[in-house]
């Protein structure tokens, strides 16, 4: 069933970078185990901005990110000595764990290409006792998420299990992620399996019943059963869920069960206790 329609808050990181925060939400603190999502552009930048807008390294503990490209390109670096460069379609899994840090840049060529930078970032929850797990990176081509059409629906799964299909994407707890392109009519139904799930409006509309949503706003849904139907134009989304974990703390970039564990990473943030990207170390963002 719907539980509530969810209008995302618009924010500035700063140079032109605006997102929508859509998650957490003041009555809803998590999807599943998804805690947090914003949805960034599409946004081209002059080129003597571009550096500016850089993401500078930063810190997480407990928890793992997914950003999620409709355009443009990122490149990550890691504590972990990684570097990849981010498009749209491929999925980049960050297990934070114990404490990671990374910073993201757009200073590549196609950074802002295909119409600007459009990104979705994901942060997922662990389960308490992977919270502190060894810090992991993964990249996962494309070619490997499974993608379906019929009936004017297009959907590529980008993370866990949904419609009968599965990704190669090593999560820690029950969870799907997918991006759906709708056209005018066409009725997605609701993937089953998973105790809550929701359907942001990246572009178009869709409707439940006498509830309609348009860009920025997300569904939330419990149970079984539930389905969505595109608008007159069409509708591009991300769905997404999976088994709820309990409560967790949020402070910054830091997700834990414990209030404790996260007062321990703000200091260790603030006295340098952190490794740095090896080559990407002379600046970092402060601790608020």
């Amino acid at each position: 069933m719907l539980e509530m329609l969810i209008t995302a808050r618009p924010g500035d990181l700063g140079h032109g970078l605006t997102v929508r925060r859509v998650l957490p939400y003041a009555k809803r603190r998590h999807v599943g185990p998804f805690v947090f999502m914003d949805h960034a552009g599409p946004v081209t930048l002059a080129p003597e901005h571009v550096r500016a807008a850089d993401v500078r390294p930063h810190p997480h503990i407990g928890l793992s990110t997914v950003s999620y490209l409709l355009s443009g390109m990122i490149t990550h670096r890691d504590s972990l000595g990684i570097r990849q460069d981010i498009k749209p379609g491929d999925v980049n899994w960050m297990t934070a764990g114990r404490g990671i840090s990374h910073s993201e840049r757009f200073t590549h060529p196609d950074s802002f290409a295909g119409g600007g930078l459009e990104l979705m970032q994901f942060w997922v929850a662990l389960p308490e006792a992977d919270e502190e797990c060894e810090p992991a990176f993964t990249h996962y081509p494309q070619a490997l998420m499974p993608e379906q059409e019929a009936d004017g629906v297009w959907w590529r799964l980008f993370a866990g299990s949904a419609y009968g299909h599965s990704t190669p994407v090593r999560t820690h707890s029950p969870l799907f992620a997918l991006h759906a392109q709708l056209q005018p009519g066409a009725t997605l139904a609701l993937t089953g399996g998973h105790a809550e799930q929701a359907v942001y409006v990246a572009r178009g509309a869709v409707s439940h019943g006498d509830t309609t949503a348009e860009p920025g706003q997300l569904l939330v849904f419990t149970g079984e059963g539930d389905a969505v139907t595109a608008g007159a134009n069409g509708a591009t989304l991300m769905v997404f869920g999976g088994q709820p974990l309990g409560e967790r703390h949020m402070f910054w970039n830091f997700v834990s069960s414990s209030k404790e564990r996260i007062e321990q990473a703000k200091a260790d943030w603030r006295e340098g206790r952190f490794a740095l990207p090896p080559d990407d170390h002379d600046e970092w963002i402060p601790l608020p």
